[in-house]
Order: structure tokens, then C-alpha cells, then sequence
């Protein structure tokens, strides 16, 4: 706490300091920073006057952190939390707990442009996207089902351009690193006329620290945007990815303490993840439209129709899974804004998201890597749909408004191919949901803002809950539900090269799914009463020292991230234990993150990154927890001038500087105490871009 304490007085002290700085005459910037803008609440936005909990990934501060994981640039983010069990086997959470999620990312929302990468069963393939092929992500933290349909975590969008490069240009990156890292990509852009082509391929292959964790991706990602007539545009977005890793497996404390190397061990009952050749394996292939049409200066729509079919393997301990899902789906806006006036500026948006996924689950048994006997074969098919429609509003250039709703309607129908061999699905509908959200900011000068919202969750379960490794349809299980009240402030300087935001927000949740483990280590869910989940988000950046071409110093820039989480269960019990009262499960009270980057002359950078995170409870009783750790990471950048147009970067970075001992992905509630997936002690990278 001291820690912290003296950490959150360094930044406010900071913040108060250069505001007043910055009323002070200072010499002229040679780079102007750009506006920080928003487009995930239907159109573009500056940030500053939000009324929500907004953060924003740009191409540049993505360009600092690895290609290679999505894993250090989303944890650079207050209220965000992912993590990587093993290579390329991503958890994600924003507000929340990982309860629901072994592995895979459940319970947010994630587009890539304006197509939904979620499936309408609630699960999102994040590890088949690569990081570097991403022009910038835009996170809107707590429930938003008013413009997104059922989520209680959170919205996730992810740009495949970088809206501020249109030009032509090829470039090319290569990283090699400790373990047999290798990630290679290249991107060609090309501007013809009216015409922008976008085309990112990728390769990554990583041995890991551990037994039995190799990774590979191959991934090709195509957008075609073309502007047929004044603002309209036509959109052809694709994305083919074959990803496949190994998993080691979790390990108890005396196995991770002496040798966290190595994969999960046989037991007199069960053979080890060696044995079983466990792993992943998924190929995708996404691809859909996206035409936005202006029938004049007021009235716009936005049509996306999409498709994606996904082939998912995954040979376990016990058994071996294998889906085959197909989605497809349109959603479709329009907006009309309000005649131009003096002191009120408004816009309504109605519209409506529509999708289906088709899947069918097999399990068989798993003779070392190999498919045995048939165990079971259902098929599922889940529908999910809502129509949405908000009102805003910027009355006298100070207060910003926003009244926005969502019906929702959510089932799935099943049947049972083998052992059964039904003829007829059983129905199951959700009675239909309203998501409302109302928030408004207030400018109370030009450089502070002050912000409340209010706003519902309801996060259906998913697919694989439905339909859990024990292979029994759980038609009991309901949606969760819950109420989120959050207040913050923004402070801004005049050049917007400082930027503080604060949020408190408390988010209650009803009906919470909770994932629990049979004694086979077959997995079940149930709902598990409720949650409270108070929490605090701090993030600060500043450039101490403006970018310029005369000092030595030629820039200086520090951030700082803070996250707090008070997240207890209310009310949950079983017949043995009261779990109420008790820490939710896999959430850390405190995590800090702060960074420092230097610019010196001849375009030599240094970028220097610490995350602190506390203990985590790793069962529900909250009789185990994982060790804080201090994670350091640093970036060595050298940008020679080689021509107008020709940009060369040569880099070299290292990672857990510390050499922590830790477990960045931990197994929840695990059977046989085995909770931990050691992540790598130190290591290194290096590479170059270019770009012509």
C-alpha cells in the first residue's frame, strides 16, 4: 500500500504541476500530437468528451510494445487484464474475473473493423489475430450492451488500418528472440485513386520455455476500401489464420518451484501432457462487406454482412475434442443529425445485429494425440439478435448527453448425433433483455471534463458453457445480470501532450457463471449467486519534454497505469463451503504499470516498462494465492536516416529484466493443486522494420 500511496501522489503531484506549467509560455513544438479520437460509439469523437471509459491503443504505442502478443500492450491499460497460459493461449478479461474462461477470451465483445470477431455462442478466437497486422485498438471498459448486444465485461474494436497512414507504402518486420522466438510480417499498402488496398502477412513460430508449448501461425489479413462516391465507401475485410500450439499444462507448487520447465507429469491415473500430445489447433477464415452510404449531410447508414467458419482440435488429458462452427450474420445503422445550431448539436442512431453460429462438438478419446473412440456428438446451433438506439446530444458546447438501449434476444437450439442419434432439436430461448445506458460528460473548462453513466449488463452464457467438457447440454443455466455506476474526470493540457483519466465505478452482477471442476477434471457451470466489483482506474501520460530537434533530450515521455479491484462473491455457496465474502477469484487487488520513453539524437530511443501486480487468489475459498511480481521490460530503438521516404528501424529488447519466477496465466480452482503455468525468466529480442 505504500507503494501504491506514494505512486498515485507522484502522478496527481505531476499532473497538478504541469497544468500549471503549461499556463506558462513555452517554447513551440516541432511534432504536434494528434487528437485523440474515438469511433467506437458509431462516429468519430474526440475522447476528452466521452461520457464513458474509453482507452485508446494507437498505432504508436503499439509500434513500442512486441508484435509478436497481444498480452503487454492490452495489460498497459487500466481494467484490463490478459494473460497467456502458454504461448498463444490468450484470457482476457475487462472489469471481471477469468472464472469463465479456462482458456479462450468469453463475456467481451470484439470486432475487427465493423464485424463481430465474437460468435453469437460468446467466444472469441483473439490468438488467431496477429498483433502486428493491427493499425490500433479502441477498449470501451464495463457493460455497453446498448450499441453491442449481451456482454458485462466490455467492447473490444480492433482497426485493420491505421486511419492516419493512407499513402502507399511496403514494409516489412523480423523479430528473433530467446526460446526460438521468430515472428516475420510484411504489409503492403497500396492508394489508387479512390482505392485503398491493405494486404498484412505473417508468420510466428516460438519453442517456448517450457516442455511441449511450440507455436505456429501463419495469418494473411485483406482490407480493400474503396470510395465509390464522395463519403460512401465499400469495404472488403478477410482473414485466414492456422494457428496451432502445444499446452504444457498446469503444475502444483512443489512442481513449479523445482522445475517450472517442465510440462505436467503422469499421476498413477492419468498420463502426462507429453504422453497425450496436447495441444490446439484452430484455422479460421473470416470475410464480409462493409458499405457506409450517406444519403446526405444528415443521414448516413452502415451495412456489414459477414461470415466465418472455424476447424478447432484440441487433444487433452482425458479426452479430444473437435468443433466445427460456421457464423454469419449482417449489422446494419443508420444515423440522422440534427440541423446545425448554436448551442445544441444532436444525432439519433437506430439499428440492428443479427447473427447465427452453427456447431457442431464431437469428443473422442485421446490416444496419445490421436483420435480414439467416439465418447459424444451434439449439434448446436445459437442464435443471438438486437436492435439498438441511442440519442446524443452537445448542448451548449459543455454538456454532452447520451440515452442509449438495446432489446436482445439470445437461444440455441440442440441434439445429440451420437450416442442418441436424435432426430429433433430441444429449443431454449432467453426471455428477450433490455440493455439500457445513459451517460453525459460536462466541460467545465477546455481542459477538464467531469463524466457519470449508468449502465446494464446481461452477458448470456456461452456455447462452451452451454455445452462444457463433461459433454451434458446444461439447459439450466441462466444469463448473468447486472447494474454498472461509474463517475470520472478527464484533465487535458492545452496541446493535449498531458492527458489524466480517472474512473470509480461499482458494478453489481446477478446470476454470475461461475466454472467449476469435476473430480475427472471435466469441467461444469453454474450460476453462483452474485458479485460486487468496486474498482478505481488512474491512467496519466505526459511528454515531460516535448518533442523537438535542438536539445539533447529530443523527447521524454512517462505513463502511468493504476487499476484497483475490490471484486468479492456476495452470495455463493455449494453444499460444502460459503464462498461469500470472499476475493473473486483470479483477480489481483493492485496492478501498476508505468513507462518511460527517451528520445536522443541520431533517432535513438529508449523504452523502459514496469508492471507491478499483487497476489491473486486462485481458488474460491481464497486459501491459495499466486506471489505478487515486478515485471521490467526494455526496448532499444535506432531509426538511421537512410531517406525521405525510406524509414529502417533496428531494435533490441529484453524481457522480465528481474528474472521473476511467475505464472502469467494461472489455472483457477484446479484439481490437484495444479494452478500454475510458469511463464519464461529472462529473455531477449531483437529485429528490424522498414518501411518504403
Amino acid at each position: 500500500m505504500q507503494r501504491l500511496s506514494l505512486a498515485l501522489f507522484f502522478v496527481f503531484a505531476i499532473a497538478l504541476n504541469v497544468g500549471a506549467q503549461s499556463k506558462k509560455s513555452t517554447p513551440k513544438d516541432t511534432t504536434r500530437l494528434k487528437t485523440i479520437t474515438v469511433r467506437g460509439y458509431l462516429s468519430e469523437q474526440p475522447v476528452l468528451s466521452v461520457p464513458a471509459s474509453v482507452s485508446v491503443l494507437g498505432a504508436a504505442q503499439l509500434k513500442i510494445q512486441p508484435d509478436y502478443s497481444f498480452v503487454t500492450a492490452l495489460n498497459t491499460v487500466p481494467g484490463i487484464r490478459a494473460e497467456e497460459r502458454s504461448p498463444g493461449s490468450y484470457r482476457l478479461s475487462i472489469r471481471g474475473s477469468l472464472l469463465r474462461s479456462p482458456f479462450g477470451v468469453r463475456d467481451v465483445k470484439i470486432y475487427f473493423d465493423e464485424i463481430p470477431l465474437t460468435d453469437a455462442g460468446g467466444n472469441t478466437y483473439l490468438n488467431a489475430i496477429d498483433i502486428g497486422s493491427i493499425g490500433g485498438i479502441e477498449i470501451l471498459k464495463g457493460p455497453d450492451g446498448s450499441l453491442f448486444g449481451a456482454n458485462s465485461g466490455g467492447v473490444m474494436l480492433l482497426s485493420p488500418i491505421n486511419r492516419f497512414a493512407d499513402s502507399s507504402y511496403l514494409s516489412a518486420g523480423i523479430t528473433a528472440g530467446s526460446y526460438g522466438l521468430f515472428h516475420e510480417k510484411v504489409t503492403l499498402q497500396q492508394r489508387n485513386g479512390s482505392n485503398l488496398l491493405n494486404i498484412n502477412q505473417s508468420f510466428q513460430t516460438y519453442h517456448g520455455y517450457r516442455q511441449n508449448s511450440d507455436t505456429h501461425r501463419n495469418y494473411i489479413q485483406l482490407a480493400d476500401k474503396w470510395n465509390y462516391s464522395g463519403q460512401n465507401n465499400l469495404k472488403f475485410l478477410g482473414i485466414y489464420s492456422n494457428l496451432a500450439y502445444q499446452t504444457p499444462g498446469g503444475l502444483n507448487l512443489a512442481q513449479f518451484t523445482t522445475n517450472p520447465t517442465e510440462a505436467r507429469q503422469p499421476t498413477p491415473t492419468l498420463p502426462g501432457a507429453i504422453q497425450q500430445h496436447i495441444g490446439i489447433t484452430t484455422k479460421m477464415y473470416l470475410g464480409g462487406l462493409v458499405n457506409e452510404y450517406h444519403f446526405n449531410d444528415r443521414i448516413r447508414n452502415v451495412l456489414s454482412v459477414f461470415g466465418n467458419h472455424v476447424d478447432f482440435a484440441n487433444p487433452f488429458i482425458t479426452n479430444y475434442e473437435q468443433r466445427s462452427e460456421n457464423t454469419f450474420g449482417f449489422r446494419t445503422y443508420f444515423e440522422l443529425a440534427g440541423l446545425k445550431q448554436q448551442n445544441l448539436d444532436w444525432k439519433v442512431n437506430l439499428g440492428v445485429e443479427w447473427q447465427q453460429t452453427n456447431s457442431q462438438i464431437s469428443n473422442y478419446g485421446n490416444n496419445k494425440g490421436q483420435k480414439d473412440t467416439t465418447q459424444t456428438s451434439d449439434n448446436i446451433h445459437t442464435n443471438q439478435h438486437f436492435i439498438f438506439g441511442r440519442y446524443s446530444a452537445d448542448i451548449y458546447k459543455r454538456l454532452h448527453v447520451e440515452a442509449a438501449v438495446s432489446l436482445n434476444w439470445y437461444g440455441y437450439d440442440f441434439k445429440n448425433i451420437y450416442p442418441l442419434n436424435q432426430s429433433n432439436f430441444t429449443n431454449r430461448d432467453f426471455t428477450p433483455q433490455l440493455m439500457p445506458r445513459l451517460a453525459l460528460s460536462y466541460q467545465f473548462t477546455n481542459n477538464f471534463i467531469g463524466r457519470a453513466s449508468v449502465s446494464r449488463g446481461y452477458s448470456t452464457p456461452t456455447t462452451a458453457e452451454v455445452r462444457p467438457t463433461d459433454n451434458i447440454v446444461n439447459t439450466s443455466l441462466q444469463a448473468q445480470i447486472g447494474w454498472n455506476y461509474e463517475t470520472g474526470i478527464r484533465l487535458r493540457n492545452q496541446d493535449e501532450t498531458l492527458l489524466l483519466d480517472a474512473s470509480v465505478f461499482y458494478y453489481r452482477i446477478n446470476n454470475a457463471i461461475v466454472r467449476r471442476l469435476n473430480a475427472d477434471e471435466t469441467e461444469h457451470y453454474i450460476n453462483a449467486g452474485g458479485t460486487n466489483q468496486p474498482g478505481f482506474e488512474l491512467s496519466f501520460t505526459n511528454w515531460f519534454i516535448r518533442r523537438n530537434s535542438t536539445h539533447f533530450v529530443r523527447g521524454l515521455q512517462f505513463n502511468e497505469s493504476y487499476t484497483y479491484g475490490g471484486f468479492t462473491f456476495r452470495d455463493y455457496a455449494d453444499a460444502t463451503n460459503n464462498y461469500s465474502g470472499h476475493r473473486l477469484t483470479g483477480v489481483p487487488r493492485h496492478t501498476i504499470v508505468s513507462s518511460l520513453q527517451v528520445i536522443v539524437p541520431e533517432n535513438v530511443s529508449l523504452f523502459v516498462q514496469h508492471n507491478y501486480t499483487s497476489k491473486i487468489p486462485l481458488n474460491d475459498l481464497s486459501t491459495v494465492y499466486a506471489g505478487h511480481y515486478n515485471l521490467l521490460q526494455a526496448r532499444l530503438s535506432w531509426q538511421p536516416p537512410i531517406g525521405h521516404k525510406t524509414h529502417l528501424e533496428i531494435f533490441a529488447a529484453a524481457d522480465n529484466l528481474l528474472n521473476q519466477k511467475y505464472s502469467l496465466g494461472n489455472d483457477l480452482n484446479a484439481v490437484g493443486n495444479r494452478y500454475y503455468n510458469a511463464s519464461p525468466l529472462r529473455n531477449y529480442s531483437a529485429g528490424m522494420n522498414i518501411r518504403l
